[in-house]
């Protein structure tokens, strides 16, 4: 009974964790309110979008006298901001930005009408959208079940560690497996179907999921051989199960992989121009 008691508070403490990190990343649908002309209109924000064609944006609508427009241009660019008409199909308004590459990010701001007055959706902040390719489901679902396991045993190692009577040296084994299966070979494989590079951590790059990842294996991989010959080593194992609950906790995606928009114009492949030395 008390271990399915801490199997039950280490999978509350998982799904908590787990949560706040989607819900605060750069991946999240922006989702909100705002009053126009009496009305409160709901809405919801798209950030990430697949390369397979444009990101429709559909915003409930019902009064026919209400309108819009939005606004884009590609991220991190000098492009002058391109407004385009949104236009009514029944009780919403639609319009669309048109498709990018693999990694390629557009700004976009959504602005409504009615009777004169005029609203912005997000104030004067800016939606920032990325666009990937398609990751077969099979994959990312497999990626995503072994992390979040990894994720789960981790809590659960950290909070045998701390009992008296507690083993760690099983789920020690089994937290540092299910993290470089879920981190190592799966993540890697979803970033390539996705933005087309197995790796944009360091040494690489600052992706700071791919940082992340590689830091707790390195905690998990310490805590493995600090317990070798059956030695508990729980206070490793502790330090890696905060660790990895404290870093698990960055918002998923932040400091992706992100298209460098000047080397397409200057017609450089952006993994050929990362390694011509500037001077």
């Amino acid at each position: 009974m008390k271990k399915v008691l801490l199997w039950g508070l280490a999978f509350l403490i998982t799904a908590g964790s787990a949560v706040y990190q989607r819900m605060t990343g750069p991946t999240y649908a922006i989702n909100g309110r705002a009053q126009l002309g009496g009305s409160v209109i709901s809405f919801a924000l798209e950030t990430t979008h697949e390369t397979i064609g444009d990101y429709e944006i559909k915003i409930d609508a019902p009064d026919s006298e209400m309108g819009g427009y939005i606004q884009f241009k590609r991220f991190k660019t000098d492009d002058p901001w391109t407004n385009i008409q949104m236009e009514r199909e029944e009780d919403s308004l639609t319009a669309s930005l048109p498709q990018q590459p693999s990694s390629g990010k557009l700004a976009y701001k959504v602005f409504l009408s009615y009777r004169g007055e005029e609203v912005s959706l997000t104030d004067e902040q800016e939606v920032v959208i990325r666009f990937k390719d398609v990751v077969p489901d099979t994959v990312l679902l497999f990626h995503i079940i072994i992390m979040f396991s990894a994720m789960l045993f981790s809590t659960r190692t950290g909070i045998e560690a701390l009992r008296k009577e507690g083993n760690t040296r099983k789920l020690t084994l089994w937290t540092a497996g299910l993290m470089f299966v879920g981190g190592m070979i799966l993540g890697p494989l979803v970033q390539k179907f996705a933005f087309g590079e197995w790796w944009t951590g360091f040494p690489f790059g600052f992706d700071l999921t791919d940082n992340k990842t590689l830091i707790a294996m390195i905690v998990w991989a310490i805590a493995v051989i600090a317990g070798r010959k059956r030695k508990q080593a729980k206070g490793w194992v502790l330090a890696a199960s905060i660790v990895t609950l404290v870093i698990f906790l960055i918002p998923h995606s932040l400091l992706g992989s992100e298209l460098d928009y000047s080397q397409i114009e200057n017609q450089v492949p952006q993994t050929i121009a990362l390694l011509i030395p500037k001077f």
